[in-house]
């Protein structure tokens, strides 16, 4: 693994199977030290073992973002045992009840806007003055993980999409609001990303129509160009790349990682 973030501090909000295993895993190959955050303890134990396994630092923060008190002791812990942050990465997201926007409870569109955009812009703004002060040149940055459900219109995926686009216009304004600090602010958009729960969701679509697993995949993988899904650590990669030093002069940007499905002919 190219070493792209040797000794810098990275906050990885939303640790968890599949792309969140990925972020902490592939982030600590690369030479980063880690504050691992989520609700569940079990899971950061356990995600920390990994990245002391690559020989770097990791620190368990159990905190509900959600929570603006738990989000100050998450920014004071990883001060406390490290000194800075040089990247924060909000990962964690919350997916709102399938439905046509229009039929929608407000309530729970509600919870998924705690989570997918005032969790990420309280962080950033909490976290902004460390990542100001990074000693890592050119600064600090901040990576947001959106979708591609932000190009869809399918009704289903309605209130989904409002929260993401939402996400999407959050990631752009801090990027200017922050910039004059040095700080960079980056999205990355993944497709489906063909990882557990997405095998076990193309699974029930098998189930359901009588189908193969390998059918719903080259349904899924169709409308591609590459005629296949990213996986985990691909879509990592990107993100992790937009946190690194070789990003120096990206802001304001938002990177599909969707093997080719969504682009201008």
């Amino acid at each position: 693994m190219i070493p792209l973030l040797t000794d810098k501090v990275i906050v990885l909000s939303g640790v968890g199977p599949g792309l969140g295993r990925a972020l902490g895993e592939q982030a600590a190959q690369m030479g980063a030290d880690l504050v691992l955050v989520s609700r569940t303890e079990k899971r950061l134990e356990k995600m920390a073992a990994r990245v002391r396994e690559h020989g770097r630092r990791a620190l368990v923060v159990p905190t509900d973002i959600t929570d603006e008190d738990s989000r100050r002791r998450l920014v004071d812990a990883a001060l406390e045992e490290f000194g800075r942050v040089d990247c924060l990465i909000n990962n964690a997201f919350g997916i709102p009840p399938m439905d046509p926007i229009t039929t929608l409870e407000l309530d729970g569109l509600r919870a998924a806007q705690e989570t997918n955009v005032f969790a990420p812009l309280r962080l950033s703004s909490l976290f902004a003055d460390a990542l100001a002060a990074s000693p890592t040149k050119p600064g600090g940055s901040i990576v947001m993980l959106n979708s591609c459900v932000v190009y869809s219109s399918q009704p289903e995926y309605s209130g989904y999409k409002l929260s993401k686009g939402t996400l999407a216009h959050l990631a752009s304004s801090l990027a200017t609001e922050l910039g004059r600090r040095g700080i960079r602010v980056n999205s990355v958009a993944p497709s489906y990303i063909y990882e557990d729960v997405n095998k076990a969701y193309f699974d029930w679509i098998a189930q359901e129509t009588g189908r193969t697993h390998e059918e719903v995949y080259a349904e899924k993988a169709e409308p591609t160009d590459l005629k296949r899904l990213a996986t985990p650590d691909e879509v990592a990669n990107v993100a992790l790349f937009l946190a690194s030093d070789l990003a120096s002069a990206v802001t304001g940007v938002m990177l599909n990682v969707d093997c080719g499905e969504f682009h201008d002919n």
